[in-house]
């Protein structure tokens, strides 16, 4: 059963593909019809979306411009202080200046660093030249913080995946067991966040995830998600990583004010007696960030969820040392973020074998949301994009000569041409997002940012439905052709404005 949901999404998505090119060969006129009805389908979807990213946007700016620890001091009075923190930064192969902006922007936290366990998870593989960052970086900031340990993670221990999540349950089985549990703080008052090499928090970040976690109904059974902003070295990566990084960033907006779809992504943060419970996070798998959460979601029969905190913390768009190799990495990254489907079969088995709780609405929500979602990734860039167009290059000489066919560009381009004002109005909400953020914008910026958005039809075909089905293919061929967890190359830190 469990190859039957990895093949699945693969198949649906190939199907619909290799359907449509049939039936613009033989049926034209059904597929005219569909793609109207898609395309009419995904404008109304774009405006019910874009008022979820006007909210949230406006939400996270409000936030902004909040002293978090002032708000706690005045309304948690008492029930803040004995909060703890502990942060984990899984290493590997990161340049010294990338992982030195990121313990800069704990020390600009605006919150008391006694409260702080910091915890650097290196790999054994990364060698010498790892080992040697991660002290360069403990000499000046070991003392910062309540406590700051460098931890190794063994080499090819048997059954684990090498990537983020078999080091982050290393680091993390560490840290309890040889520094908190010293410590006497309760687990129940440490919040865990795990966070990219190249995540850099916002000032009052762990100001707002106290107060979430201080005021939220259900506290110990919610993860924490911050909103990812792919802008740290936006004026070095190319307009094509631009582009998906500004929609990464859009897409997560969106989703903060949906938080019955919301799922932990990237850097988050969670409560660690769920983390001791669980067992920590499974470390023979790609997608850790979102597996957390359905094991959680699993574990404690349905309930768990995800509390949108509303408040930025920063992140790396794709760099290379050439335009192909940058193309290659964002390629690979967003390949990456599609096995995410891998999570369907995993979950569709915990509903079948533990899941006796939760109820069965419930439980087909999450594997339709989760199909739903990898099935439009790999298909719908194709679908808007390109077969709008196939029934004239294809249908035959019978449908080319008629009125349906001379007025099938005129109807797609029509809806197309008003689904652009989504692009435009992205188009300035990044323009928005990155003037006050980094240091020497100017005048000319405003007009490249905006005209790089013309070339998106292309991006998404190019750099996120086709890796998209790229990673779906491989999962529903299984064997030689599963993903093993890709690390994506980071070029080094950029200054920004703080």
């Amino acid at each position: 059963m469990t190859r039957f949901w990895e093949i699945l999404p693969g198949a649906a998505a190939w199907g619909t593909l290799l359907l449509l090119v049939a039936l613009s060969w033989q049926a034209p006129v059904v597929v005219v019809v569909f793609i109207l009805l898609y395309d009419l389908y995904w404008l109304l979807k774009l405006v019910y979306l874009f008022f979820h990213l006007r909210f949230s946007f406006a939400r996270m700016r409000a936030n902004m411009k909040l002293d978090w620890l002032e708000k706690l001091k005045s309304e948690e009075r008492g029930k803040w202080e004995d909060v703890h923190h502990l942060v984990i930064f899984p290493m590997y192969h990161e340049p010294h200046n990338l992982v030195r902006e990121s313990f800069l922007s704990l020390i600009h936290s605006n919150y008391p660093k006694d409260r702080l366990f910091v915890a650097l998870g290196v790999e054994e593989r990364g060698g010498a030249g790892d080992a040697e960052v991660a002290e360069k970086i403990k000499e000046e900031f070991g003392s910062s913080f309540k406590s700051f340990s460098i931890v190794t993670h063994p080499d090819a221990i048997e059954g684990e995946l090498k990537g983020k999540s078999a080091n982050v349950t290393w680091a993390a089985r560490h840290i309890v067991r040889e520094v908190i549990d010293p410590s006497g703080v309760p687990y129940a008052r440490i919040i865990v966040s795990v966070f990219d090499m190249d995540s850099r928090t916002e000032r009052d970040y762990f100001g707002v995830l106290t107060y979430a976690f201080l005021t939220s109904p259900h506290p110990d059974r919610s993860s924490y998600q911050p909103i990812p902003l792919f802008i740290n070295n936006v004026h070095y990566a190319p307009f094509f990583a631009r582009l998906v990084g500004f929609s990464s960033s859009f897409w997560q907006l969106m989703q903060e004010s949906r938080e019955e779809q919301l799922v932990t992504f990237s850097s988050h943060s969670m409560p660690l007696q769920a983390v001791v419970d669980i067992d920590y996070w499974d470390t023979n798998i790609v997608s850790e960030d979102s597996r957390i959460f359905f094991k959680c979601f699993s574990h404690y029969g349905g309930d768990w969820r995800v509390v949108p905190l509303f408040y930025p913390i920063y992140m790396d768009a794709i760099e290379g040392a050439t335009l192909r190799q940058a193309a290659a990495s964002l390629y690979k990254q967003q390949r990456r973020w599609a096995w995410g489907a891998e999570n369907i079969s995993y979950l569709a088995r915990d509903f079948r074998e533990k899941g006796k709780t939760i109820p069965r609405r419930t439980k087909w929500f999450w594997l339709w949301t989760l199909f739903e979602g990898s099935y439009s990734w790999a298909t719908s860039s194709f679908v808007i994009f390109f077969f709008g167009w196939l029934p004239n290059l294809i249908g035959g000489s019978a449908f080319t000569s008629s009125v349906l066919s001379y007025n099938l560009p005129r109807f797609t381009g029509w809806i197309l041409n008003i689904g652009s004002v989504g692009i435009i109005a992205s188009a300035f909400f990044s323009v928005i997002l990155l003037a006050p953020r980094i240091k020497g914008f100017k005048a000319w910026h405003y007009t490249l940012y905006l005209l790089q958005w013309i070339a998106t039809p292309v991006i998404f075909v190019f750099f996120s439905s086709l890796p998209a089905i790229d990673g779906l293919t491989r999962l529903m061929l299984g064997g030689k052709f599963r993903l093993g967890y890709w690390k994506t190359p980071k070029a080094g830190a950029r200054p920004v404005a703080q």
